[in-house]
């Protein structure tokens, strides 16, 4: 472990006096009283964590894997190799000839040419034959006929309307209602207009300007006592709460706070030393009064012991029942020959021995040379037959 990690918290700039280094020693021992167990607690659940885990979780992981892999994901491979992804092919073959192919071909050998032949090209052939001519010639006759003569038309009927609308409400408008007009605006204009005016001007805007400074002084009075009553509250709740409270948290809590959380974090690193020599005392107890003298129990006695079964009892009985085992087989074999000579002797004395085979040269049971399906020259043919089968033939 590196030490350089683990040291005591530096010292405070400020607030630190004798009261606080003499109050620091007891409240950390304090605090590693209350820690220490629960330390040693700690580093045992997590050694028995590791342990589990190394002894028990792992192999039970790789054990559930391969029985994963034997029962469920080799199954399924199969499954998904030998017999959906062929199944899979034929329903996407099936899908495709009986939904895909069908609408392709007709779209494309009978909408397609029926669109095209029955409709596009009638309509192209009845646009640039019959409707393009058509719409040159009503242009043309648009332009040289019907548009001078339909501009005489409009500018006659423009003069008409003039004469018989428009002039004679402009005579009346000009000589008729305009000098009655005058005269009531006039009127109007001197007993409603002028008084109104004057009236808005002395009157109704000094008023107006009045109502709104007084409303405007009244306002600002207002917001100024209001300003000055919450100046007066916040310097009452900065000067009776928030002070106090600040000092208390900055000269108070503060300091408490920082002086127990390093004495948890310096009693959590004692105790982990502590608990690290507790955990090594024991290993050493258990190590020098079990391990060791197991150890040497079964190096001094038991490997012997054991080399001396091996050499002086299972090797010589694993000989000797080779040895009765082969001499068993060897029995079971002359038994197995006894018993076949003495049901072909029984045979051949029901039915009779086979034709003793005539005394003749070695090398003249075939009348054929080796490699050669040509026969010698001055030699009669014998019947062919194999060395096994004459042998079985004599034994019979």
């Amino acid at each position: 472990m590196e030490y350089g990690k683990h040291q005591a918290p530096a010292r405070y700039e400020s607030g630190e006096g004798c009261l606080t280094t003499l109050v620091r020693i007891p409240v950390r021992i304090v605090v590693l009283v209350l820690v220490l167990p629960v330390r040693m607690v700690w580093d045992v659940l997590v050694a028995g964590a590791r342990a589990a885990d190394r002894m028990l979780l792992r192999p039970l992981g790789r054990a559930l894997v391969w029985l994963f892999e034997v029962l469920v994901a080799i199954p399924a491979r199969w499954l998904y190799v030998r017999v959906l992804t062929p199944l899979g092919h034929g329903l996407r073959w099936l899908a495709v000839a009986l939904l895909v192919w069908p609408w392709v071909a007709l779209w494309r050998y009978v909408v397609v040419p029926v669109a095209r032949y029955g409709i596009a090209v009638p309509l192209v052939r009845l646009y640039e034959q019959v409707l393009t001519p058509a719409g040159r010639g009503l242009r043309w006759m648009w332009r040289a006929l019907l548009h001078p003569a339909g501009r005489g038309i409009a500018t006659a009927v423009k003069w008409l309307l003039t004469a018989v609308l428009v002039m004679p409400a402009v005579l009346l408008w000009r000589y008729v209602l305009k000098p009655a007009g005058s005269a009531a605006a006039w009127l109007v204009e001197h007993l409603i207009v002028l008084p109104s005016a004057w009236a808005y001007r002395q009157l109704l805007t000094p008023l107006g300007h009045g109502i709104a400074w007084l409303l405007d002084l009244l306002v600002r009075g207002v917001g100024a006592g209001f300003r000055g009553l919450g100046v007066a509250v916040r310097w009452l709740v900065m000067v009776l709460l928030v002070g106090p409270v600040v000092w208390a948290y900055r000269r108070i809590l503060a300091p408490v706070g920082r002086e127990i959380a390093a004495a948890f974090g310096v009693a959590w690193r004692i105790a982990g030393f502590i608990s690290r020599a507790v955990g090594r005392a024991l290993a050493w107890l258990a190590w020098h009064l079990v391990g060791a003298p197991v150890r040497w129990a079964y190096r001094t006695v038991c490997t012997p012991v054991g080399h001396f079964l091996r050499d002086a009892v299972l090797a010589p009985a694993g000989r000797a029942a080779r040895a009765v085992g082969r001499t068993a087989r060897q029995t079971l074999r002359t038994a197995r020959e006894t018993v076949r000579q003495a049901r072909r002797d029984a045979w051949r004395a029901l039915v009779g021995g086979p034709r003793e085979p005539e005394p003749r040269e070695p090398g003249s049971l075939s009348a054929r040379t080796l490699g050669s399906t040509t026969t010698v020259p001055s030699a009669a043919p014998e019947p062919e037959i194999s060395l096994r089968k004459e042998k079985t033939v004599q034994q019979g």
